[in-house]
């Protein structure tokens, strides 16, 4: 294929060259001779016209050999269910695989209402954090419209301490959420654009119709990690057959991409889900209830932390000693990634990393004084609760004493680093809960510190990206606070500012954390200097 996308791109040159050395010719000759050729093209419009034409034709010819039509000018199409012929209840038991070991189960529940359906959907699963074992169950619960779309739904994780509670309702395009976590509770309205699906109820809406290969269905979720909408793009393959237990199975297959990664699932004749593959060798597979609650043992999977990380080619000593660190990267197509700005210089592939200076920051910041931009990391949020009671008396309990601002960060950052138990979580990181349960792993420290920083006056986001620990590249999140200009802090680590082996790839929110989901295995790094 690439040849022969090759041979095309060298005709298009050779015909594009064609032309304009003609032009070129018609343009600089003045010989009587080129002035009749000219009077000739003159008279003979009919010559030009066709000649275009056939140009025309030639470049639409081009873009569908390509595929440039498909990629550039195709939309994914919504999904019309008004006609469809809509079951009126599934049940669906699947056990949960990392390679060939079962890490866990799901259970999902469709039932039929008067004006539309009742899902329930349960995952326990079994993880390999870090090297520590841990048990995380999430449970959702929604309903849907006659269409499939959102009316209302509950979210629930729990693992360990932890525990983080969203619920929500739709009226109009708004959409009223109430979030529970670290005993304080908050509620949001949000507009949204686009109609509302949840992540667990496209599969269902997608067997009520007939699919056709090459489709593309656009679906709009509510995703609890961002409180918003996200676009999920789902592409219909085509007829496989697959085995299930042993036994062969006609399937649909469909690819679901979401983030910048994709997840394949296949679809059975009668629309139940047989079986499901994602990141990190992650496959869900249809079984029977007593074969997905025959229980997991000790069993839990590879340690997915690792298994996301990235070889380093050497061997850092000691980042925190280095000014400057230059790296090759290969693997980010995304645009909505942050490489190139503020201590970061990216271009052709190369990426520098310089360590900041705190020499020349001023003493105070002052609100008054900060642009809208910076005034956005001061406000609280449904992770990041900086106006909460308890976070604002530790937060001026911490400071109290300082005399600058770049010395209440240190403060901060210290109580932060000293306080807060080094441990991987599997939650959805808030400060309230940190506080609460004090322990937790980069996103707790993370949050907590953004709080706390808030709090105390100073302009505070999150970071996210690469950070260097016993030569591997480990995905990681810190912050950024602005004291008269942006200076990376490192809470886990306790570093003000952070090594330069921290590659920021996203910064803003805790939501913007899930941009980096379709780097994880195809991200690939080499230091060269």
């Amino acid at each position: 294929m690439q040849g022969s996308a090759f041979f095309w791109h060298a005709l298009f040159a050779t015909q594009l060259a064609a032309v304009t050395n003609c032009l070129d010719g018609v343009s600089t000759h003045t010989d009587p001779a080129g002035k009749q050729i000219l009077m000739n093209i003159s008279k003979n419009k009919w010559f030009r016209i066709a000649g275009t034409a056939a140009l025309l034709l030639f470049l639409l010819l081009l873009m569908i050999r390509l595929d440039w039509l498909n990629k550039f000018l195709y939309r994914p199409k919504t999904l019309e269910l008004s006609a469809a012929n809509l079951p009126r209840a599934t049940e669906t038991w699947m056990n949960i695989f990392q390679s060939s070991r079962k890490i866990g189960f799901s259970h999902t529940r469709l039932s039929a209402e008067t004006d539309g359906y009742h899902l329930q959907e349960t995952v326990l699963m079994r993880l390999n954090t870090m090297g520590m074992v841990q048990d995380i169950q999430l449970k959702t619960r929604g309903r849907l419209k006659n269409d499939y779309s959102l009316s209302d739904f509950d979210f629930d994780i729990t693992s360990g301490r932890f525990s983080f509670h969203v619920d929500g309702s739709l009226s109009g395009k708004i959409l009223t959420i109430n979030s529970a976590s670290g005993g304080s509770s908050r509620r949001m309205e949000i507009t949204l654009e686009n109609k509302p699906y949840l992540l667990a109820g496209i599969t269902s809406a997608l067997a009520a119709v007939d699919l056709k290969s090459g489709n593309k269905y656009a679906f709009h979720i509510f995703d609890p990690a961002t409180m918003g909408q996200t676009p999920v793009i789902v592409e219909i393959i085509g007829q496989e057959t697959i085995r299930i237990a042993g036994d062969p199975k006609p399937a649909t297959r469909i690819a679901l991409n979401f983030k910048g990664t994709s997840q394949t699932a296949w679809i059975g004749a009668s629309g139940d889900v047989l079986q499901e593959k994602g990141l990190l060798g992650i496959r869900l597979e249809k079984t029977t209830r007593q074969d997905a609650l025959a229980g997991l043992g000790r069993t839990a999977s590879a340690d997915l932390t690792k298994m996301a990380s990235i070889p380093s080619n050497v061997v850092l000593e000691d980042p925190a000693r280095l000014a400057t660190l230059k790296f090759e990267i290969q693997g980010i197509a995304d645009k909505r990634l942050r490489l190139d700005g503020g201590r970061q210089i990216y271009k052709q592939k190369i990426l520098t990393v310089n360590r900041e200076s705190t020499a020349h920051l001023p003493d105070h910041i002052k609100v008054e004084d900060l642009q809208a931009f910076e005034k956005i990391y001061l406000q609280p949020s449904a992770f990041i609760q900086s106006d909460h009671q308890t976070i604002q008396a530790l937060a001026g309990n911490i400071v109290a004493d300082k005399d600058t601002s770049l010395a209440k960060v240190r403060a901060l950052v210290d109580w932060v680093h000293r306080n807060i138990e080094k441990r991987p979580v599997l939650s959805m990181p808030d400060a309230l809960s940190t506080l609460q349960n004090r322990v937790g792993d980069c996103n707790e420290h993370a949050v907590l510190f953004a709080a706390l920083a808030r709090a105390a006056g100073i302009p505070c986001r999150l970071e996210a990206g690469l950070v260097y620990l016993k030569g591997r590249f480990y995905y990681h999140a810190w912050n950024l606070v602005y004291l008269g200009s942006w200076i990376t802090v490192d809470a886990l680590f306790g570093q003000i500012p952070a090594d330069v082996s921290h590659i920021r790839l996203v910064t803003g929110s805790p939501g913007q954390q899930l941009d980096i989901m379709g780097l994880i295995g195809r991200l690939k790094l080499r230091v060269i200097e």
